[in-house]
């Protein structure tokens, strides 16, 4: 699957690094793939002294095996409590009881005022893994073209698949890496597919759409 992002209209396009997206990989204007791990967190304080020694020597580890570099981003966003919320006007209505019923809109209205007197956060944390193909074998390329017979559409189509693949399989190799390293500090990690992706970035490059009204019962 494959989702292109540059053809889109408008502005802020113009200041996305990103071409498309395909098969669950970031492919980048200037060439890069990259992919995107999704971390789940760990509670260190809970930990015991043996156990919090034992964590950040192995995540030390981790760090000091990586050959590339890679990017942790944490992304903070507030709570959107409003689905919460529909879903029990819903139950509401669906009580066969006064008594429920009473109860249940007491307990939204609870959950009304708590969440506009207190600002409640929620974290996520991606690990991207890059892999930018070798400018050497792409000056190569160029060089000896010209030399070379002209290829018809369906030969390049061929060949821009086998590369794509070629370098799909080198960001594969780090993603193992990483994936192997985070996993032995005791957290589980999920690579993002294409949708999951999209998702991401538009919620990131449109705030605004996040926060559209949801209609709930006064």
């Amino acid at each position: 699957m494959s989702v292109s992002l540059a053809k889109n209209a408008g502005a802020t396009q113009e200041f996305v690094p990103i071409k498309e997206i395909r098969d669950g990989i970031i492919i980048l204007k200037d060439g890069g793939f990259r992919s995107v791990l999704l971390c789940s967190s760990l509670n260190f304080a809970l930990k015991s002294q043996d156990e919090q020694t034992s964590i950040i020597l192995q995540f030390q580890n981790f760090l000091n095996s990586l050959n590339f570099s890679v990017e942790m981003v944490i992304q903070s966003r507030k709570l959107d409590i409003r689905p919460y919320l529909a879903l029990l006007e819903d139950r509401e209505k669906a009580q066969q009881t006064d008594l429920m019923k009473i109860q249940t809109r007491e307990y939204i209205n609870f959950i009304k005022g708590f969440t506009e007197s207190v600002s409640i956060m929620t974290k996520s944390f991606y690990v991207v893994v890059p892999y930018s193909p070798s400018l050497l074998n792409g000056s190569k390329s160029k060089t000896f073209g010209i030399f070379s017979k002209k290829q018809t559409k369906q030969e390049s189509g061929e060949s821009a698949n086998e590369q794509f693949e070629e370098q799909r399989s080198q960001l594969e190799q780090r993603v193992e890496v990483v994936e192997s390293g985070l996993s032995r500090c005791g957290i589980r990690v999920a690579e993002l597919g294409t949708e999951e992706l999209v998702e991401l970035f538009v919620k990131v490059f449109n705030p605004g759409e996040v926060d559209k009204p949801i209609k709930l019962q006064k």
